[in-house]
């Protein structure tokens, strides 16, 4: 079967004039979605649990579940995606020239991708932190230990800077390996060719998942970084962002509020006002958007609540295993910082 992904793998151009286009297209996001009948969405290279790619062309993950909810809202049909795998040197350049509506693919929230690239972060749907991976052969068992070693990390990322920060603070030296290919930084960093791996943890935790023996591998207890990951659209068109935002928030107000993907038709006909916000019987939260007033009951049927989306790619009980509970990840009200803003 054809898969459904495109993979971008040449380099990004000048700044100058990657971004040029970006307010030109802009406006016209929603417009174009609508016209084309389905939603060009940036993810990354395959990664178990946030953009998976199933041999059958099919793709899976957290972030994959955004852009799914985004086209939920819109045509009321999740499938109506098409998925592109873009490397992590050409994700903003891609997004800016219009090549994809949206990027939904482990984004660190910065000030510079928020206000020079002429890119908008739509919200945050993963706290993050950067860590090392090491062999469990090495003996290592502090990021302290990692002084004079070779480091695999990804070139145009937040994590080359976070890594050479980290060792100056702390006195260190290292020696970077660089690649803007994932799977050749994991290839290199399993052969030998580095002594440690270095991304966010969830990252880590999703490419260990897949190593051919995961539990030779161990994951530092260092976090170096703060790296909140979350959906960006282009800068300059408020609707569209607003869309992407509030069906993110959507879907963690439902999980607040006890809305499933199995249990909405019954909430419904609940007497909650914040449910009936949530859900278009009472208001029209959409109406602003361009959406229908129930755009979020199209979330919920077809891809579910934050909750759902999160346990049946990255939880537990799945190869991934990263625990919610305790985490910043879990619900502000559960003793993490996960909060969405108020439907009303």
């Amino acid at each position: 079967m054809r898969k459904s992904a495109t993979v971008f793998s040449t380099l990004a151009v000048a700044a100058g004039l990657a971004f040029a286009p970006g307010a030109a297209v802009a406006q016209q996001t929603m417009a174009q979605v609508k016209a084309r009948g389905t939603l060009n969405c940036q993810v990354g290279l395959p990664t178990p649990g946030f953009y998976a790619l199933a041999a059958d062309g099919t793709w899976s993950g957290m972030d994959v579940d955004v852009c799914r909810a985004v086209a939920a809202a819109i045509f009321d049909d999740p499938k109506k995606v098409q998925f592109q795998s873009v490397t992590s040197a050409v994700r903003f350049t891609s997004l800016a020239n219009g090549e994809s509506d949206m990027l939904s693919r482990t984004t660190t929230w910065t000030a510079v991708r928020d206000t020079q690239l002429g890119l908008e972060f739509a919200g945050v749907n993963f706290y993050d932190g950067q860590g090392f991976v090491v062999p469990k052969s090495s003996n290592i068992k502090s990021a302290k230990e990692l002084n004079g070693a070779t480091v695999c990390v990804l070139t145009g990322t937040t994590t080359e800077l976070n890594l050479a920060d980290y060792f100056r603070a702390n006195n260190m030296t290292f020696k970077p390996v660089t690649n803007e290919n994932v799977n050749v930084l994991v290839e290199t960093y399993l052969g030998g060719g580095c002594d440690a791996y270095t991304n966010d943890k969830s990252g880590l935790a999703a490419r260990r998942s897949a190593f051919p023996k995961p539990d030779d591998h161990i994951i530092l207890p260092e976090t170096i970084s703060k790296e909140p990951l979350g959906p960006v659209v282009r800068h300059g068109d408020a609707n569209w962002g607003d869309i992407v935002r509030w069906v993110l928030f959507g879907m963690i107000e439902a999980e607040e509020l006890g809305v499933s993907s199995t249990n909405v038709d019954e909430m419904l006909k609940s007497a909650n006002p914040n449910i009936k916000r949530l859900l278009g019987t009472e208001g029209n939260v959409g109406e602003g958007m361009g959406l229908p007033k129930d755009f979020m009951v199209r979330v919920l049927k077809k891809v579910g609540n934050y909750s759902e989306s999160y346990e049946r790619n990255v939880g537990v009980k799945t190869p991934v295993n990263i625990p919610r509970d305790g985490s910043l990840n879990a619900l502000w009200n559960k003793g993490g910082i996960l909060y969405p803003m108020p439907f009303r």
